[in-house]
């Protein structure tokens, strides 16, 4: 045993003077490996309490869905016809308003009424919304609203709107022009998801930016609904908020709002391009006949882009008397606009179109001819 000692204190005192006596960079490299070794020891080791605690967490949140959708259920077939609340309803909504004091917990009832709310419609969904209230849940959601922390803000705003909570729309108006862009989508989305066309009412005091993505995603919750009404979008046209401007022309192309077409007429001279290249596009698509001798009269002095646009509104609206506006621009430099005045005029007057075939020696222009010519 003695000997056994010794020879283990040898070892280790052989070890020590090998490491005293190496290079530097050997001293560094060995002192190095020793921190990265412990770091992956006490890494694995909080890995596994980790993944301990999750699973243990996730044990406990299953055990409390179970219990708290059976609280429901129960809570949604005890009512009666004598009583708004019967006495077993009540002491359900007691339980719940005493759980929700939890964090913990109240995440979870929320999450099991928001999964309820999302399986039934009718009577049964407003019993869920009107137990949200009865347990003191709202309290919770509209106090994220008045947080400091925009995420929280956030979750707030879209947990009302998930239970469809109608009652706090006036809430809501303080933080449609707010500086953080992920609590306006949020507001954005609970005021068009509650309310449809009512709640693009945000649009006439909208001072900050309604980005392309925010557009689509307003536009594919409006299309969810059978209703096809929508409130005059003219001052929405006129407003110098330019992006709401642009979502207008959107609304005014998919819902044919063929009404609002002076509005439009108007924006032909906005002072920016882009809204003008669509002004036309939506022109085109409603077949604004008006539109096309004030677009062909100052055709010189728009921008290609435009020039381009309104051919493409030519295509749907062109008639014999636009026939020799046609022909002055088949040899036009850009490839596009030579492109709709010859399909144009091959739909328009078949035989003139065949007189045009040796009428100009450039590459592209006898591209397009030979194209048209043989589709």
């Amino acid at each position: 045993m003695i000997h056994h000692q010794i020879a283990t204190m040898k070892s280790y005192q052989y070890i020590i003077d090998y490491f005293e006596n190496s290079p530097i960079i050997i001293q560094v490299v060995w002192a190095l490996s020793c921190i990265l070794l412990i770091a992956v020891v006490i890494l694995t080791i909080y890995l596994k309490k980790l993944r301990s605690r999750l699973r243990k967490n996730e044990k406990t949140v299953a055990e409390y869905q179970k219990e708290y959708e059976s609280d429901l259920i129960t809570y949604l077939y005890a009512g009666n016809e004598e009583a708004e609340i019967s006495a077993e309803q009540q002491v359900i909504i007691d339980k719940l308003r005493s759980c929700a004091t939890d964090e913990f917990k109240r995440r979870v009832i929320v999450s099991t009424l928001l999964r309820l709310r999302n399986e039934i419609s009718g009577e049964m969904a407003d019993a869920i919304q009107k137990l949200y209230f009865q347990s003191g849940l709202i309290i919770y959601a509209l106090k994220k609203l008045k947080s400091r922390r925009w995420y929280v803000v956030v979750k707030g705003i879209r947990e009302l709107t998930q239970l469809r909570v109608k009652e706090v729309h006036d809430k809501m108006g303080v933080f449609v022009n707010h500086p953080k862009k992920e609590i306006r989508k949020e507001v954005q989305l609970y005021l068009v998801t509650l309310f449809h066309f009512d709640g693009l009412k945000f649009l006439d005091v909208l001072q900050t930016q309604l980005s392309e993505w925010d557009q689509i995603q307003l536009l594919e919750v409006l299309q969810r609904f059978d209703e096809q009404e929508i409130p005059d979008i003219n001052p929405w046209l006129k407003s110098k908020n330019n992006s709401v401007v642009a979502f207008a022309l959107k609304l005014a192309k998919i819902y044919n709002q063929f009404e609002v077409k002076d509005a439009l007429i108007d924006l032909l001279s906005h002072q920016h391009k882009k809204i003008r290249v669509d002004t036309i596009h939506v022109l085109g698509h409603l077949q604004v006949v008006e539109a096309k001798d004030i677009l062909k009269n100052n055709f010189d002095i728009l921008s290609q882009d435009e020039q381009i646009e309104f051919f493409k509104l030519l295509e749907n609206l062109c008639e014999t008397s636009d026939e020799s506006f046609l022909l002055a621009h088949t040899t036009n430099q850009n490839f596009e606009i030579k492109l709709s005045a010859l399909k144009i005029i091959k739909i328009l007057a078949g035989e003139k179109f065949k007189s045009l075939k040796y009428i100009s020696t450039d590459d592209d222009y006898i591209k397009i001819y030979e194209f048209l010519e043989y589709n």
